[in-house]
């Protein structure tokens, strides 16, 4: 009976020829494997399978799960800077006679992943990990509001990140670039599995994005401590907050959009193809309708750590509590209705084009606000210039000239002068490393001593932030330069006359400049590792910090607080700090490890592995598993344990005494 079997109903359009891959892209996958067996040889020579699955995989504790989205970013961070230093080293060389060492196919590919994985899996990834850290900490609440939910959420975008990682070994990846605008992205086009790769890893991870905002936004709504009013919270959090509102009225339209692209590839629908009614047009505006409005989601939480971090190092209050948190609100709302700004070209209409024009201009008024009121913050203050920041002053910098470039081109005829050229690429990565990755580095020294207990090295943390700061200008002002010379972007060839060659090594040069931060940055973590003895912070305020977070020990117990903190200003540990409070003990409730999440999240990746090849028993084998390991878990009654005040008492004492 086996034999009457079909190879393709065993593995679909799996065969041999999916591994096969030119010289650089198998030695990436042979990489990829040998760490992943040195890893593994690691864990098992140390004994630490066991530990690892107890303490770190199966937790439901926020903390961890915030550590866990930042190892994961991290390694994602890595594999985009890569991508990006390939892409520049080819166009640096790639011109007239040369062809330079990457194929079109390849560096397409390189391309799409390069886009894909720094908005998707590194900077979402390492806001949500601050967000898991710092958010219960902030609003003084011992948990989330699902703790299992938030376990499961890390696990769909760990999967959604694997199946990038995997699609380097097995197949290859979409070219389609990181947005996969149809009739490119349809099956007639892009036959191969790239564009599936891209579909289900986006979709997996946006599923569990869309998850995190619906609970953090209970969080922030259910848990907040005795006394803390909307208007007594800390920016960070109503940064937070405008962030989840977007995600919850934003991903969705991701969801739809990526489900009605699958269906047209899986089984000849034809929702954005031009045959029997299809409109590519709507996936434009779809795609965008959810776009726009990603991007805030990423550096809004980006300017509430920028809040925190000038008022800290500035030793003042933050200037304009109110008129930051209605600027934030405007933003929220008014990115909603400037998505048609990415497509000025297509042929809207005058007026439509001048109406999102109009809207894109005024969306800049509440980010200037923001702007002033941080220098504000600064002006007359006693300003100490640490790590964190010099990593405020290089947004400044940087995202200034994003923004005035931003509005430049909210004026149609010059959209449509610059339009798809290396201006428009430089003014996105100005707004998202100047904003949202600069926020995130910020934000992560910052509160380094409350997540492991000890500072980062200030020496070296000051050559990193120099070294990115200079690098990225000059990698990307040659940029603006070759948009306004009329080089387009994805451009893996050019020839000699355009004379643009110049510019192009600058921007070679400026890369090589941030990957000598990266080493910085690296060699500060060493360092402070190995400094870490000196540097230990016990008091939980290595920073004289003014909000809730610094008022528990650093690193936080599992528990966060031993008793549920009240607050009765906006700089609530500041307040704290002068005014003693009397401690009253609430029994502690905590959340059992799960497996369970670890189980969805392994089930997801078959279940996509097995519709991106077509191995349809898998998936259905998959689906039904993810739905008994659901199940299981819903039943289960025995969730949470609770802890007597002897054994938070017996903890505190073992933690201090290990500090």
């Amino acid at each position: 009976m086996i034999a009457f079997i079909e190879y393709s109903d065993i593995f679909g359009k799996l065969d041999l020829n999916a591994f096969k891959h030119d010289a650089i892209e198998a030695s990436v996958g042979i990489s990829i494997i040998l760490i992943s067996i040195a890893l593994v040889f690691f864990l098992t020579y140390k004994k630490l399978w066991v530990w690892l699955w107890r303490d770190w995989l199966t937790s439901l504790d926020h903390k961890k799960i915030g550590v866990m989205y930042l190892i994961v970013s991290a390694a994602m961070l890595f594999k985009g800077f890569v991508d990006a230093a390939m892409m520049r080293a080819q166009q640096a060389f790639s011109v007239g006679d040369s062809f330079g060492y990457l194929g079109a196919p390849h560096f397409q590919q390189i391309f799409t992943a390069h886009g894909t994985t720094m908005i998707f899996f590194v900077a979402m990834g390492m806001v949500f990990g601050l967000i898991n850290i710092l958010l219960p900490l902030q609003i003084g609440a011992r948990d989330v509001a699902f703790p299992f939910l938030n376990n499961l959420s890390f696990w769909f975008f760990a999967v959604g990140a694997a199946l990038l990682i995997v699609s380097l070994m097995i197949g290859n990846y979409a070219g389609t670039g990181w947005v996969s605008y149809p009739p490119l992205s349809g099956i007639k086009y892009s036959p191969g599995v790239g564009v599936d790769y891209w579909l289900w890893g986006i979709q997996i991870a946006g599923v569990g994005t869309l998850l995190s905002g619906v609970n953090f936004l209970v969080t922030i709504f259910k848990m907040r401590c005795p006394g803390m009013t909307l208007m007594k919270m800390p920016l960070f959090v109503w940064s937070v907050l405008n962030s989840l509102v977007l995600i919850v009225f934003a991903f969705p339209i991701l969801t739809a959009t990526l489900a009605m692209l699958s269906l047209d590839r899986m089984m000849g629908m034809h929702f954005f193809t031009s045959d029997f009614g299809g409109y590519p047009m709507m996936y434009v505006n779809l795609i965008w309708a959810w776009g726009h409005p990603e991007v805030y989601i990423l550096v809004l939480p980006a300017f509430g750590i920028f809040s925190e971090v000038v008022a800290t190092f500035s030793g003042k209050k933050l200037f304009g509590y109110t008129s930051m948190v209605w600027a934030m609100v405007a933003i929220t709302f008014l990115s909603f209705i400037v998505w048609l700004h990415h497509f000025f070209t297509m042929g809207a209409g005058p007026k439509v084009n001048a109406f999102f024009g109009i809207m894109t201009m005024i969306i800049a008024v509440p980010t200037g606000v923001k702007v002033f009121n941080w220098l504000f913050t600064m002006f007359k203050g006693r300003v100490q210039f640490k790590t964190p920041m010099l990593w405020f002053l290089g947004f400044v910098i940087i995202f200034t000239i994003g923004g005035m470039d931003g509005v430049l081109m909210a004026i149609a005829p010059v959209d449509f002068q610059v339009h798809n050229s290396l201006f428009l690429v430089a003014h996105f990565h100005s707004m998202v490393i100047g904003g949202v990755l600069f926020g995130i580095l910020a934000g992560f020294t910052y509160w380094f001593p409350k997540i492991f207990g000890f500072k980062l090295n200030e020496k070296y943390g000051g050559y990193a932030a120099f070294c990115w700061i200079f690098g990225f200008l000059f990698a990307f002002i040659p940029l603006y330069i070759l948009g306004l010379m009329g080089a387009t972007r994805r451009l893996n060839h050019y020839e000699a006359a355009t004379g643009w060659q110049p510019l192009f090594i600058v921007a070679a040069i400026g890369v090589c400049i941030i990957a000598v931060g990266v080493f910085f940055q690296i060699v500060q973590l060493i360092v402070s590792i190995k400094e870490k003895d000196q540097n230990m912070d016990t008091t939980g305020d290595p920073w004289n910090g003014r909000t809730l977070e610094w008022s528990t020990t650093s690193p936080a117990p599992f528990y966060n607080f031993a008793t549920i903190p009240e607050v009765s200003e906006r700089d609530p540990f500041w307040t704290m700090k002068h005014h003693k409070q009397e401690a009253k003990y609430v029994e502690i409730h905590m959340p059992k490890n799960s497996p369970h999440g670890v189980f969805i999240g392994a089930l997801s990746f078959t279940f996509s592995f097995g519709l991106i090849w077509n191995m349809w028993w898998l998936a259905i084998v998959s689906l039904i598993g993810m739905i008994v390991c659901l199940m299981i878990r819903l039943f289960d009654r025995d969730t949470e344990y609770a802890i007597s005040p002897q054994e938070v008492e017996k903890f505190e004492l073992a933690n201090k005494h290990l500090n």
